[in-house]
Order: structure tokens, then C-alpha cells, then sequence
């Protein structure tokens, strides 16, 4: 019986897929400059941090080698995973989590967004819970912190789906007390003047 779309099973297959065939224009090979800019200036070592729908995780591998020892790396799909296990196998493996992100359950001090949000397709519903369950993953006081493209939808219906900063309110304010939402300055060259960095606090 074929698998329906949306389903973790399809969806593992679907991003799988395009990891082996390289169709994969959001890999840019290294940890993205914003979030890179914002490690740096962390100052404790002991935060508990998830990177959902990591990739190959270049942020998460720009973490360990900083000296952050609780990076959870978060995808649907066991491809990017295991390229991140051959890559960086002294990482545990323990924190290398293939699963279904609204399935998923813990608590943590920081999330990572980096092209996640604009790989699902653009429904209200769908966004709604994605901030949702942000939310619910975080410990008090616990941050989002990332990138999201601020550029209007596709009209062919292609990724990354991009939104406003306006929409992308509507979605967090509920959730989080505040939030600083603004045109990212030091995204990398191809991105230049169409992302916001955020930083969300629950």
C-alpha cells in the first residue's frame, strides 16, 4: 500500500530522495552566517539545543565543535543523518533524532530555524502548529532563534515558501511574550535582503 503523502514514511522518502539525487538548493555547505553570528556570542555551554529539520547539520556541527555538548539534531529524513554521521561520527549519536517534528517531545533551551519553516508547504493550519509546537518544545524562557525568508509565496508553488513579517506575527504572538522579528544584515550573498532574523522567547 502506498504511503500518503504527508505521512512520516512518505515524507522520509521524499526528502531522502532528494538528498542522493542532490536536489538540494538550501544545502549551502556550512553553518549559515546569522546563526553562526549568534552562537558566537552564547556564553553558557550547557544549553539544551534542538536544530529541527537540521539537514546535514552544519549549524549543529559549528555547535559541537564550540564546545555545545546538548545539540539535538532533528529530520524526517535518515539520509542527511547518517552523510552528518560519516562526516562528524564522533558526535553521539544518541542526539541524531529521525522523526516526524510535531510528533516530536522534549524540553529545550534554544531551537534553530534554518530553511525548516519554508520547506512545508504554505497552509495556515500547518503553520499555526509549527509555531505551536515550537512553543511546546521550550522550557520557559526558552528561545527560537533563526531565519525565515521574507518574500512573498512562490507562484508555482515551489520552495522555500517565503510570508511577511506581518503574517509571521499573526502565527507567534500568540505563543511567545517577545519577539524581535527584523531584516536579517549579515545573511549570506543569495539571501541578501530577503530574510528576517528572529529572536522569540516563550
Amino acid at each position: 500500500m502506498k504511503p500518503e503523502p504527508n505521512t512520516t514514511e512518505y515524507l522520509n522518502k521524499y526528502w531522502s530522495n532528494r538528498y542522493m539525487e542532490g536536489l538540494t538548493g538550501w544545502d549551502i555547505g556550512h553553518a549559515s552566517t546569522p546563526i553562526k553570528a549568534y552562537v558566537d556570542q552564547l556564553s553558557s555551554r550547557e544549553l539544551r539545543i534542538l536544530i529541527p529539520g537540521a539537514g546535514r547539520g552544519y549549524e549543529a556541527e559549528y555547535l559541537y565543535e564550540e564546545g555545545f555538548s546538548q545539540v539535538h539534531m532533528l529530520d524526517i529524513s535518515s539520509q542527511p543523518l547518517l552523510d552528518f554521521q560519516s562526516r562528524v561520527p564522533e558526535f553521539p549519536k544518541d542526539q541524531l533524532i529521525q522523526a516526524n517534528f510535531f510528533e516530536h517531545k522534549g524540553t529545550y533551551d534554544l531551537i534553530l530555524e534554518q530553511t525548516f519553516f519554508c520547506s512545508f508547504e504554505p497552509h495556515k493550519e500547518t503553520r499555526e502548529l509549527y509555531a505551536q509546537q515550537m512553543h511546546k518544545l521550550l522550557r520557559p524562557g526558552g528561545k527560537l532563534v533563526g531565519l525565515w525568508f521574507d518574500h512573498p509565496l512562490d507562484i508555482n508553488g515551489k520552495r522555500p515558501f517565503g510570508g511577511s513579517k506581518e503574517e509571521y506575527l499573526s502565527y507567534f504572538l500568540p505563543y511567545f511574550k517577545k519577539v524581535q522579528l527584523e531584516r536579517c544584515y549579515n545573511s549570506i550573498l543569495p539571501r541578501a535582503g530577503r530574510e528576517l532574523f528572529g529572536i522569540l522567547e516563550k
